[in-house]
């Protein structure tokens, strides 16, 4: 008997578990909080990997589909000093591994790819508690409930299955971003937009740094990195937008006026988005009937790498309750000792990356590594 599967979040790893069990007939319902697929932005870009996230799609039968969504150009990166000088200028290689799409159209892809009803839109958790024999109550904010024999965890940082299986639970970085956004760039920015270029475009210092990408069309959509304590941000007004822009601003006097452009005349409102990490090498002891993928069971900084586990440990987990319909025990136990390596060396390479980005060498340290990466055969 095939197990019917329950699904918490409807994030990029959620879905590519629920496709890759469909592509097999086995059943889940994957329940999401958010209101609708559009109840809010879906982030901005994402470069999918060939050695994990387009694996993943592979495995969910859309890697022709996805290909349909890369944005040509978006591979393109750039380095600058803070002053606008260029010190790193690397051209689109749409050869490579790392094709660039936009998140939200992804996850559409993702979506559409499912049954009609497969996620269950509204659908906050409140409470899980273990009922035995694997099997385990789920209840909602809205009052009802569900009882599943095979709990998935795909809720993010915040995960309200992790409990199930660990104490763990996410800590402060000691660094924030700041998500801003520059519509039509070209025409109404041009300074701007020259400067960030055709893809990505960093500006960093140690402790700080202005990151944008170019999406579709014209689009600049920027994350400033600050290192700073929870504290100095919560001393920060975001519901006056300007005043925030220009305190955040204030962290990088005497930069050149294109890059501080990118906060100070955003189209939008500010957006501080704290970082969290899970210790690194975060695992649990086999508990019958659940499992994590993705941030809800690795957590770690962003360093281009998150979105591409999350697809990655679906697929994977979906391949294992396919092979294994009939004991998903042993699924899970294979699916889990093969995660748990993978999350810890994501984990440890993203400390490395935020060091470069951001630490005392920053940036001609990044520029070094990006430079004998290039010359490695």
């Amino acid at each position: 008997m095939h197990t019917p599967v329950t699904i918490i979040g409807a994030g990029l790893g959620g879905l590519t578990l629920a496709r890759v069990l469909h592509i097999h007939g086995i059943p889940a319902t994957v329940y999401e909080a958010e209101a609708s697929p559009t109840a809010r932005a879906q982030g901005g870009m994402l470069d999918i990997h060939d050695y994990n996230g387009q694996l993943a799609l592979q495995a969910a039968g859309l890697i022709d589909e996805f290909r349909g969504l890369i944005l040509e150009g978006r591979q393109a990166m750039r380095i600058l000093e803070r002053d606008g000088t260029v010190l790193f200028d690397k051209a689109d290689d749409s050869t490579g591994g790392r094709p660039e799409v936009q998140r939200g159209e992804l996850r559409q892809l993702l979506l559409d790819s499912l049954p009609a009803g497969t996620v269950r839109w509204g659908h906050k958790v409140s409470g899980v508690r273990p009922l035995g024999e694997g099997r385990h109550e789920v209840t909602f904010a809205n009052g009802t409930t569900v009882v599943t024999s095979l709990l998935v965890g795909a809720d993010g940082a915040w995960s309200r299955v992790r409990p199930l299986l660990s104490d763990a639970a996410p800590e402060y970085v000691g660094r924030s971003f700041v998500e801003t956004w520059l519509f039509d760039s070209d025409t109404r920015r041009p300074a701007t937009a020259k400067a960030v270029g055709g893809g990505s475009m960093m500006a960093l210092a140690p402790g700080k740094g202005i990151q944008a990408h170019r999406e579709r069309g014209s689009t600049l959509h920027t994350y400033v990195a600050l290192t700073r304590p929870q504290d100095w941000f919560a001393a920060i007004d975001f519901t006056d937008a300007a005043a925030a822009a220009a305190r955040i601003a204030q962290e990088f006097d005497g930069w050149a006026p294109e890059l501080t452009a990118l906060i100070t005349d955003s189209d939008t409102a500010p957006v501080l988005r704290p970082l969290y990490e899970l210790p690194i090498g975060h695992r649990w002891e086999r508990v019958p009937g659940v499992t994590l993928l993705g941030d809800a069971a690795h957590l770690s900084a962003p360093n281009g790498e998150g979105a591409n586990l999350a697809m990655y440990d679906g697929a994977e987990l979906g391949k294992a309750i396919a092979a294994h319909p009939d004991d998903v025990e042993v699924a899970l136990t294979e699916y889990e000792q093969a995660m748990f390596p993978r999350g810890t060396k994501a984990a440890t390479e993203g400390t490395q990356l935020h060091e470069l980005l951001f630490g005392d060498n920053a940036p001609h340290g990044l520029i070094t590594a990006f430079i004998e990466d290039e010359q490695t055969p």
